[in-house]
């Protein structure tokens, strides 16, 4: 079976703002209030929590590895608590996965946010049942760029690791397909979408409406 594997943040949903929250929740205990802004940084939020940390940090002039350490699991306590207050699936999402389905190809995720809050995610939205896998980023030793939880995802959902497609939003997508040996599809309307040409892509889609028709002329 072909199958088409999506990464989830900035590709099928917009986590950023409840990402952001948490970031600027744990900034707030250090005592530097709000440090990250909604919409301008949402880019850095979906480069993860340490990522987050960090640039918050380095914007205060404040940065220290250890200080991130210390309040990475602070940041992803308060990000489970409201894991779902402002995020939301990009329009056409769902409708793109159900026609892929629809036209026998195997569904699944691969995100690098860990497996447990990217399942509490999926629930609370509703569309956990439409995908036949999900690898995050704990389930496996590695995580993306590496391509086994690429391949582990495409098996996981029915599928030849081989005739896969990987949907997603950033040069850590764009690698892991390329590692992999399969054809990846970046998005352009999320946060990091006017730099994804120059990532060279195999295909680029300006809204969900276009992937059906985009997974075929890429895998058949």
């Amino acid at each position: 079976m072909r199958t088409v594997i999506f990464d989830l943040d900035g590709t099928l949903a917009d986590t950023s703002g409840d990402l952001l929250a948490a970031a600027n929740h744990c900034f707030r205990e250090m005592g530097y209030g709000d440090v990250l802004i909604p919409g301008q940084d949402a880019g850095i939020a979906l480069r993860g929590g340490r990522m987050m940390l960090t640039r918050g940090l380095e914007r205060v002039g404040a940065y220290e590895v250890a200080t991130v350490d210390q309040y990475y699991p602070i940041l992803l306590e308060a990000y489970r608590g409201a894991i779902d207050h402002h995020t939301f699936v990009y329009p056409g999402a769902m409708e793109a996965v159900e026609a892929l389905r629809a036209r026998g190809y195997g569904v699944g995720i691969c995100t690098n946010k860990p497996e447990a809050l990217a399942e509490l995610l999926l629930q609370r939205l509703g569309v956990r049942g439409a995908f036949a896998s999900m690898i995050g980023a704990d389930t496996l030793p590695v995580r993306k760029p590496d391509p086994e939880p690429l391949r582990a995802a495409a098996r996981a959902a029915g599928g030849d690791p081989a005739a896969c497609v990987l949907v997603g939003d950033s040069d850590t997508d764009r690698n892991t397909a390329r590692a992999a040996g399969v054809p990846s599809i970046l998005v352009t309307f999320g946060p990091s979408g006017a730099d994804m040409a120059a990532l060279e892509p195999e295909a680029l889609i300006d809204c969900f409406d276009d992937l059906p028709d985009t997974v075929r002329r890429l895998i058949g």
